[in-house]
Order: structure tokens, then sequence, then C-alpha cells
């Protein structure tokens, strides 16, 4: 199939109108809006039904994003429920936590405090133990029984004072032992929240990525889909479309050919070319101020050489006789309609046979049997 060319198909027979060319031009300006052409490519051209799949792709890739989203938010959700839930059992054993060690370092300074007393009423002891000896041996009975209750009394002081110190120190140790378990206990109940972090987090990210890799596969397939659609749409289709839909014309216009004011008025006489140029010749005469009778029959002839002409129009010097050939067959260039009733109508393509040929460019032609006037200029001799 040929392809339309613009060059045969925006041409308007009036002469002074150029709506093919304003269609073209108007073609090229919304060229250079891109979208004003989309809207008109897709009034009438084939890359509407591309469009259309591009749109009602790209719809459907929102939607399944929308979708990918919702699930997504649902695996957010269970993730955050986890986080809560681990929260909850953290906060019990951090609170059992904090409770043994406050624990253990309570009863610890409380034990260093105790140890400290109990190392001072030792050497409180020691002292009036060496004080006593050195009295006794001065000999002094007073002063010795004086020393003796002395270190009797630092003696007991130190004795309770270990006994608080030791009391302390199995409190400590008991400390530490339920300490120790419970740090024990909650390092396990950390790893194995670790563990289900690990693994839920992990688990969740490869759905995740799962879940992209799909949705970048179904984008590539609906988007797979466009581009088969945009090979379908045809160039030349879619210019034959436009050709035919804002077509103006497959013909140039006609020539615009000479004319003659007085040539005009030969048709309307029906009568001979001297005729018509008597009707010139009277006319002329009115201008030159002539007072004969205009119904008289008037013979050109040339004016002396020596007249001097004052009138707008010269006389014209033809033959009297129009110029008459023998009948010949011309073939019809462009149409023509009757403006008078001596005229013929003929149409381009026509065969039509010329009686006479005027010197004023209106030929008397035959067709069908009927004769009239027609415009010289339009006939081509076969």
């Amino acid at each position: 199939m040929t392809q339309l060319q613009f060059k045969d198909a925006f041409w308007c027979k009036e002469f002074t109108v150029h709506s093919g060319y304003e269609v073209l031009l108007q073609r090229m300006l919304d060229g250079r809006k891109m979208a004003k052409d989309v809207e008109d490519l897709l009034k009438q051209s084939t890359l509407k039904a591309a469009f259309e799949v591009l749109k009602q792709q790209i719809e459907n890739v929102g939607n399944s994003h929308i979708q990918l989203a919702l699930m997504l938010k649902d695996e957010l959700k269970g993730i955050e429920e986890f986080r809560e839930r681990q929260k909850e059992q953290r906060k019990k054993y951090e609170t059992a936590m904090d409770r043994a060690q406050k624990s253990k370092v309570s009863l610890y300074k409380k034990t260093m405090e105790s140890k400290k007393t109990y190392e001072q009423r030792c050497k409180d002891a020691d002292e009036a133990e060496l004080g006593f000896e050195r009295i006794s041996a001065s000999g002094n009975q007073k002063q010795t029984e004086k020393s003796q209750n002395k270190a009797k009394q630092c003696k007991d002081t130190a004795n309770e004072a270990e006994r608080v110190y030791k009391q302390y120190i199995e409190q400590l140790d008991k400390a530490r032992i339920e300490w120790e378990k419970e740090h024990i206990s909650t390092c396990e109940a950390f790893q194995l929240q670790e563990c289900d972090r690990i693994t839920i987090l992990r688990n969740s990210l490869w759905v995740h990525c799962n879940q992209l890799s799909m949705q970048c596969v179904k984008d590539d397939e609906m988007y797979e889909e466009v581009r088969v659609s945009l090979e379908n749409c045809n160039v030349e289709s879619d210019m034959d479309y436009f050709v035919k839909n804002k077509m103006t014309g497959t013909d140039p216009p006609v020539p615009i050919g000479y004319e003659n004011y007085y040539a005009r008025e030969s048709p309307r006489c029906r009568n001979s070319p001297v005729q018509s140029f008597g009707m010139m010749k009277r006319f002329s005469g009115l201008l030159h101020g002539n007072s004969k009778n205009s119904s008289e029959t008037i013979i050109p002839t040339a004016p002396p050489i020596d007249e001097k002409v004052d009138g707008v129009y010269a006389a014209i010097n033809v033959d009297e006789q129009a110029a008459t050939t023998p009948s010949q067959d011309y073939r019809v260039l462009y149409d023509y309609t009757a403006q008078n009733t001596d005229e013929l109508d003929i149409s381009a393509g026509d065969i039509v046979t010329i009686i006479a040929e005027g010197e004023d460019g209106w030929w008397t032609a035959e067709r069908n049997g009927q004769q009239g006037f027609v415009p010289g200029s339009y006939l081509e001799k076969l």
C-alpha cells in the first residue's frame, strides 16, 4: 500500500485560500507541545491503543505497589508486636537483675564497713592487751585491774565486730550466688531474644526482598505489554489517518490568467468579435467626446498618424473578422462553470470541438451538440 503524501493531499482550489498549508502548519506547531501532541495522537492514531495500555499498566503497577505496601505494613506490624513482646520480657529480667545487683552492692558496702570496724576493734584489743602487760610488770595493782578490764572489754568488742563481719560475709555470699543465678538466667533469656530478633528480622528482610523482586518481575511484565503495544504502532498508518481526516484537497489552484476588461464583455454580445470590438470602439468614442448614435455600426479603423489622441483609451487596430480555424478537438484542462447563458459548462478531461478562436481569449466550442463560449486557456490541443 502506497503511503499518502502531504504534497498530494493539502491543496485548495481557491487561489487565495491556504487552508492546506494552515493545516500542516498547525500540525507542526502541535508537535512542539508534547501534551497536546499526545492528546491529538490519541484521537487520530494507532498510538492510542499503546497509550491506553500504558495508562492501564501504570494503574496496575500502582495497584500492585499499594498491595506490596499493605503487605509490608502487615510485616511491620508483626515486627512491632515482636519488639513489644521482647521489651516486656527484657523489662522483667532487667528488674530482677537490678534488684540482685542492688542487693549485692549494698551488702558489699556493709561487709566492707563491718570489716573495717572489725579490724579497728582487733587493733584496739591488741593495744589494750599490750597496755595490760606493761602495767602488770610495773606492779601497780589498781592500774593493773583497770587495764585488765579495759583489755577484756576491747576483746569482747572485737569478738562482736568479728561476728557481725562474718554475718555480712555470709549474706554477701548468698547475694552473690543469687546474683550469679539471675545473671545467668538473664543472659540466657537475652541470648534467646537476640536469636529470635536476628532470625525474625532476617526472615522479614528476606521476604521483603522476595516481594520486591516479584514486584519488579510483575512491573517488567506489565511494561512489556506496553512495549508490545508500541510495536503495533504504525507510523505510516498514523500519517495516512491524519491525511484522510484532515486533507483539504488533491488539486492545486488553477493559474490566474490575464483577463481584459473589454474582452469579458464579448460573451454577452453573442456576436462575432467585430461586434465586440465595435462596443469597445463606441465606449472609446464616448471617452473622446463622440456624439454619434451608439446604435450605428462602427467599422474600426486605425487613427491617422498625425492625429493627436487626447482621450484615455486609444483606438485599437484589429481585423474586422475573428480568427477562424477548421474544427479541431481539444482536451479540457480545468473545470469551468458558465457565468452567462451564452457560455458552455466544461469539466477537466472533456473533449470539445473548437469552431472559432476569438482574439479576446474566448473560443466558440461545441460539446454534445451544444455550443458556447469557453476560455481558450483552459484547453489543450490533442
